[in-house]
């Protein structure tokens, strides 16, 4: 028997109704796609688990999903980011909700082992938080599942490991992989949810700080491109020799991150991978320096040495925590490390997500028709789906693409 929704207030509806309200009016993607391709009835009936952000955009996927007949569960991909009201909206719009805000960590667990428990035939995923305890923890209902689409950098890295030891038994559409995400939301709406969140944080001046930026992919350029419009001195550290030329081109500094450390006002990762700021690190920032990530977990600098290396924590502003260092030294970090632009703020601009959950609408769709046309595994979006996008994207702003002539078609096939 599937459990009921587990919330915090159910009082907080309207509120949560307001803003979905709000985000509805600016997805005009998502809702073509609703009215033109969920309406064909091929999602009615499927259970489809959602791990997500769960505030107003979020929401309005999961009840696009639940008005095109298939029966949502949501719980949230980060605790922090995970907004009562809306939980409550969505309850009162038919959708299960597994999710509170800021929940212990043993909660987090709970609430997204409930929703794989629902026993869902697809997964909107995020992180891969659904599909790695779904095939670590419950492999009796692996086979339930059709198929998946995943949205971020971090997930798909999981994916990509779970398919290269054999493990993935379903076909997983990498979303983020997509143009119409990466270039768009990892780049534009992670630069810019992120750098807003900054300032409004602290309310603090950008301009003519140094600006720390941990990696060059695609988050951490949106990162650099938005901390520079704001005025800042942007520095790049960068593994990978290529990027970090690329960043030098982009007219940006290099260095190698132990010099950055000591001159840097504000450092932001983005890189998805661990503790890219250490101890050694930490021991060089200057006075005041001010710590924010935006990659998926909060292990991107390392929390558990700030703490061992501080002798006094407090939260100086909502959302910013104080850490005094042994020489007096005092270091900030906004929402514990977390996700700052979901944890600290309202995430991504509405137009943004608009894209990115639509490439998801029509992943999930067109797994639920045609599944048995992908191999299990980590799978690219079809073309066409983010092609279709970026059409009706056009379309909703009045823009038609340029269309080649046939003898610039006959130029480009030949080569004579």
């Amino acid at each position: 028997m599937i459990k009921e929704s587990v919330i915090k207030d159910p009082g907080l509806a309207p509120e949560g109704h307001r803003k979905i309200e709000w985000a509805a009016q600016h997805c005009p993607v998502l809702n073509t796609i609703a009215r033109e391709r969920l309406s064909d009835g091929s999602l009615r009936g499927r259970k489809i688990a959602v791990t997500v952000h769960l505030e107003a955009k979020t929401a309005y996927l999961a009840v696009l999903l639940k008005e095109a007949g298939a029966d949502v569960t949501v719980t949230g991909s980060n605790p922090l980011s995970t907004q009562d009201a809306i939980c409550a909206a969505l309850v009162e719009r038919d959708v299960r909700v597994f999710a509170t805000h800021d929940p212990s960590e043993e909660d987090f667990e709970r609430y997204i082992h409930m929703a794989i428990e629902t026993e869902p035939d697809l997964l909107v995923d995020d992180g891969a938080e659904l599909a790695g305890r779904l095939i670590a923890d419950h492999p009796d209902l692996v086979d339930r599942v059709q198929g998946a689409t995943e949205t971020t950098t971090t997930g798909i890295l999981k994916l990509n490991a779970m398919t290269g030891e054999g493990v993935l038994p379903f076909p997983v559409i990498g979303v983020n992989d997509a143009k119409m995400k990466h270039l768009f939301d990892n780049r534009y709406g992670t630069g810019h949810s992120s750098i807003v969140s900054l300032l409004a944080n602290t309310n603090l001046f950008l301009s003519g700080k140094r600006v720390v930026v941990m990696g060059f992919g695609w988050v951490s350029r949106g990162l650099a491109k938005y901390a520079a419009g704001f005025g800042g001195r942007v520095i790049v550290c960068e593994p990978d020799p290529v990027k970090l030329l690329e960043a030098h081109a982009e007219g940006f500094e290099v260095m190698n991150s132990l010099e950055a450390a000591e001159v840097g006002d504000f450092f932001l990762t983005g890189t998805g991978n661990i503790r890219v700021l250490r101890g050694e690190h930490l021991e060089r920032m200057k006075d005041g320096a001010v710590l924010a990530n935006a990659g998926h977990y909060d292990h991107e600098f390392d929390m558990g040495a700030l703490r061992e290396m501080a002798v006094a924590e407090r939260e100086v502003r909502q959302n910013v925590t104080e850490y005094e260092m042994p020489d007096g030294r005092r270091l900030h970090v906004i929402a514990r490390g977390r996700l700052l632009n979901s944890g600290a703020g309202d995430g991504h601009p509405v137009e943004i997500m608009d894209l990115t959950f639509a490439l998801h609408a029509l992943g999930i769709h067109h797994l639920a028709s045609h599944a048995e046309d992908f191999e299990p595994g980590i799978q690219p979006i079809p073309a066409e789906i983010d092609e279709e996008v970026a059409r009706i994207k056009l379309a909703t702003m009045g823009v038609e693409p340029e269309e080649l002539t046939e003898e610039q078609i006959s130029y480009q096939q030949s080569w004579r």
